[in-house]
């Protein structure tokens, strides 16, 4: 039998006969973290022959809330629905920082108070850390809502990994990350022979660990050998250094290479210079801060390490097309029309779902980065 990893995390979840589980859905959550997140409870039970957990889908107003798929699911309860839960999971998604309301933060807080678990999944973290509700707890969310979040939420301590499981919140990155972070869950409260067997049935290869990273851009070259791993070392110096860029003889003292090395591994993988490259960094990181965070444009370009305000329009503009004013107000006015038309004899049809998920997707920072 393989064993799942032990975890260092704790959770206040103990083993109790039945865990009351309620998922929370912000408008446009993303299906897969959910279904990662109820799957598992649903196996434990049927594994277990045992009601283990019980689950509902909570709405604020108790109606159908829409996916980021374009799908609409139909809630059991709203959060005025008298209720009792041991843990309660908000499921986020898409355009987070427009996706929640006072009303839910405020609910939020009055469960945490009774003494609920509280947790999130893909982006949802957010509205936890707009509650004031991990302050001082351990972070994980979706590497594309890490940098608004750390730079809104400073108490809020962020990591860069699947999950993370602190005292009575629980939160986890996107996509099947939620898998992971309730596998390791159920294994605490049952062991670990119920979460290895729950594994086994989703086809899952291992339970990865709390410690394990949820994003690493540059694993193509981790099997290229010392140099690939060296320029590796660098990208990651860039990555960790973009209020306060390093300069490029700096880096190869860093990393124990040459000048020259580092400009040759760089044109070699990437294609380009390790300035520009250092550059694109700093830009990306503009771009996420300029559509989820009300920083000013003034405070963006100092976050990314630009010298002026006149110089950060102008790389902005050089480089993505538009300028950072215009970028911001694109990001920040509503893209989606709320009547679809059918398209003429003849047309391709295109799906109702999928162009609204489209639609609703436009405020990412990932919109439109992969060049076709």
């Amino acid at each position: 039998m393989v064993m799942a990893t032990r975890s260092s995390a704790t959770t206040t979840l103990g083993s109790k006969k039945t865990t009351k589980v309620g998922f929370l859905l912000l408008d446009h959550f993303t299906m897969i973290a959910l279904a990662s997140s109820i799957e598992p409870l649903r196996m434990a039970n049927q594994l277990s022959a045992d009601t283990l957990y019980n689950w509902s889908l909570i709405s604020e107003d108790g109606q159908p809330v829409t996916a980021s798929d374009g799908l609409s699911l139909s809630p059991d309860l709203s959060i005025y629905d008298a209720a009792d839960f041991d843990l309660i999971i908000v499921a986020g998604g898409v355009d987070i920082t427009r996706a929640y309301t006072a009303k839910q933060a405020s609910w939020l807080s009055k469960q945490a108070r009774k003494g609920v678990t509280i947790g999130g999944i893909c982006t949802g973290a957010y509205l936890l850390a707009y509650a004031g509700l991990l302050d001082g707890y351990q972070c994980s969310v979706h590497w594309e809502c890490l940098t608004a979040l750390q730079e809104i939420f400073p108490k809020v301590k962020c990591n860069n990994r699947l999950f993370s499981l602190d005292r009575d919140r629980i939160t986890s990155s996107g996509g099947t990350a939620a898998m992971d972070m309730l596998l390791t869950m159920i294994g605490k409260q049952h062991g670990p022979r119920l979460s290895s067997a729950i594994s086994d049935m989703f086809i899952c290869e291992r339970i990865r660990h709390e410690s394990d990273q949820q994003r690493m851009p540059m694993r193509q070259f981790n099997a290229g050998g010392a140099g690939a791993t060296k320029l590796v070392d660098v990208i990651e110096l860039m990555e960790n250094n973009l209020e306060e860029p390093i300069e490029l003889d700096e880096l190869a003292t860093f990393v124990d290479v040459s000048r020259r090395q580092i400009e040759r591994m760089f044109h070699r993988h990437l294609d380009c210079s390790p300035s520009k490259y250092y550059l694109k960094l700093r830009l990306e990181r503009a771009r996420k801060l300029l559509k989820q965070s009300n920083m000013s444009i003034v405070e963006i370009s100092m976050a990314c390490g630009f010298i002026s305000t006149p110089h950060f329009s102008r790389c902005y503009r050089k480089h993505i097309g538009v300028s950072p004013r215009d970028e911001r107000k694109q990001a920040w006015s509503n893209p989606v029309q709320g009547d679809f038309q059918l398209p003429n004899s003849g047309d391709v049809l295109k799906m109702a779902h999928a162009q609204e998920a489209l639609d609703h997707s436009h405020a990412e920072p990932s919109y439109g980065s992969v060049v076709m």
